[in-house]
């Protein structure tokens, strides 16, 4: 009775009512964003979904809480991708809206399983494991490129603490989503059901044993040698002759390196704007380039093909006598940004927003690049938020690649949250792979990390047009997250069927037969209550 009591409380109060609640929602699901970058505050994470889940928890009934959860869903995608407005303008709130539908489900499940624990602290540890289960089904559904990708993981947000690294490198960002929300959801038990902290206090320690014991068994790679990587970041340079002068600037800026013993340079997403194929000029000068500062140089070509139909996007590896034959075109494309899904029924999105006027054309494999003499190094490329895929990133490092390289271009969003964003996701998949990765940008925000996903060097800024040299040290060993890959996801899955499946069993238990004898109930006198009488 205590238990119920308490939470007839919390749903009595002033705010409680259908149309506050309903505004609370939207709120609550903003609040994790300033976990990720810029603001960086990585230690909200751990309780940002707390209010959010106090207000599925005390939902009235079920519906209400997947109504909850839809309008938390939709704050959280609006507050994570607020910086898409000037792309997709009033668009933004219809893909804002139908994504947060994915958080439907997960509010009605809340619901469920804080109501079954009260009934006892092991349902308590239960709901301790399903919440943060069902919020990671979301994070793989949305992951789907169609649905705009895997950008804004609450695990991404520990990018910069090394025992979440750590966490990544045995699991994925997977694991560390599944902490973070359990964390989450062990301390909205301690608020809205007192009689179980006992059982909420032994989930806290669980997952704090399990990120420390992570940091302690998982080993940080060792270090097998080292790669010297050039990274030339010319600035936002704009106009009619933009990608003339961009290649100009690249070049000033790639000369600086020449004399500094580098092992490859690398330029951003789009820094040449024409087919090699069909500019030997260009090809030319970009060989010029190679000979003068002793290295290769990985460009990124966003022109039409002269050898296929379409436009593609492309990192092309240039030596000293041209290209060397080394292509990767871009597999993942940017809804909107780069091509429109269903562009029949959507097209009208290119009206009220800068939304991609012809769809770019796909690559069909990933590519691992030889780079050097003798080619001792081997580079996995990728081109913009492909970043933000754990999965091609593995395949990168299991295909041989021992440096994975990201190129990419912000300048659209320069003055937004969204550069310091893209340039974090590399600490992830650096520490998941055990491998160094640079992020390199035309605008910023470039940066380096080690194997480990530990920042190397300091990091080209938005207001940067500059080049920079990463000494990376390089790492052989295979991590638990590259070996058996998405475990956790499929752990999550277990869970849930298993409770899905118990629930229904303990249903059918509950439930009598078809004409079945009912036991007559005892009266007050001890006598049997008879029908009809």
């Amino acid at each position: 009775m205590r238990l119920r009591a308490g939470l007839d409380e919390v749903a009595a109060r002033p705010w409680a009512s259908r149309w506050g609640r309903g505004a609370a929602a939207v709120l609550a699901g903003a609040v994790p964003a300033p976990a990720f970058p810029a603001p960086s505050l990585w230690w909200l994470a751990y309780v940002a979904l707390v209010p959010w889940l106090l207000l599925l928890a005390t939902a009235p009934t079920g519906r209400r809480a997947a109504l909850y959860g839809w309008l938390g869903g939709t704050g959280f995608m609006l507050a994570v991708h607020h910086w898409l407005l000037p792309n997709l303008h009033v668009f933004i709130l219809v893909l804002a809206a139908l994504l947060g539908l994915l958080w439907a489900p997960w509010g009605w499940l809340v619901r469920w399983a804080f109501a079954e624990a009260r009934r006892s602290r092991g349902r308590a540890l239960l709901a301790c494991a399903v919440v943060p289960s069902g919020w990671l089904l979301i994070e793989v559904v949305r992951s789907w490129e169609g649905l705009g990708g895997p950008w804004g993981l609450l695990g991404a947000g520990q990018w910069q603490v090394a025992p979440a690294l750590r966490v990544a490198a045995l699991g994925g960002v997977w694991l560390v989503t599944l902490l973070v929300v359990a964390v989450n959801t062990a301390v909205a038990l301690l608020v809205v059901v007192p009689p179980v902290r006992t059982a909420a206090v032994v989930a806290l320690g669980v997952c704090g044993v399990a990120m420390g014991s992570a940091w302690m068994w998982v080993p940080p790679p060792e270090t097998v040698g080292r790669v010297r990587v050039g990274v030339v970041q010319p600035g936002v340079i704009g106009g009619p002759d933009g990608p003339e002068r961009r290649f100009a600037r690249g070049e000033e800026l790639t000369r600086t390196l020449a004399g500094r013993k580098v092992d490859l340079v690398v330029w951003g997403e789009s820094s040449v704007g024409a087919d090699l194929a069909t500019r030997p000029d260009l090809s030319a000068r970009l060989a010029a380039l190679s000979r003068e500062v002793g290295a290769e140089v990985l460009v990124n070509v966003d022109a039409r093909r002269s050898d296929l139909p379409g436009i593609f996007k492309s990192s092309v590896l240039v030596g000293p006598r041209g290209p060397t034959g080394d292509r990767y075109d871009k597999m993942r494309l940017v809804p909107f940004g780069e091509y429109v899904p269903a562009r029949a029924v959507l097209g009208w999105a290119t009206s009220v927003g800068r939304a991609a006027e012809e769809d770019r054309r796909r690559g069909t494999r990933p590519v691992v690049m030889a780079v050097g003499e003798g080619a001792e190094l081997r580079v996995g490329p990728l081109v913009c938020f492909e970043s933000a895929f754990p999965d091609m990133s593995r395949r990168l490092v299991r295909d041989g690649a021992g440096l994975l390289v990201a190129q990419s271009a912000t300048s659209t969003f320069q003055q937004s949250w969204a550069p310091a964003q893209h340039a974090s996701l590399a600490a992830l998949r650096a520490a998941e792979t055990g491998r160094p990765m640079v992020h390199a940008t035309l605008t910023g925000v470039s940066a380096a990390y080690g194997p480990d996903g530990a920042r190397v060097g300091a990091p080209l800024g938005t207001d940067r047009s500059a080049a920079a040299v990463y000494d990376l040290p390089l790492a052989a060993a295979t991590t638990p997250y590259a070996r058996f890959g998405d475990w956790a996801v499929w752990a999550a899955l277990a869970v849930l069927a298993g409770t899905a499946v118990t629930a229904v069993v303990g249903r059918v238990r509950r439930t009598p037969a078809p004409g079945s004898p009912v036991r007559p109930a005892r009266t007050a006198r001890g006598s049997a209550a008879r029908p009809g009488r």
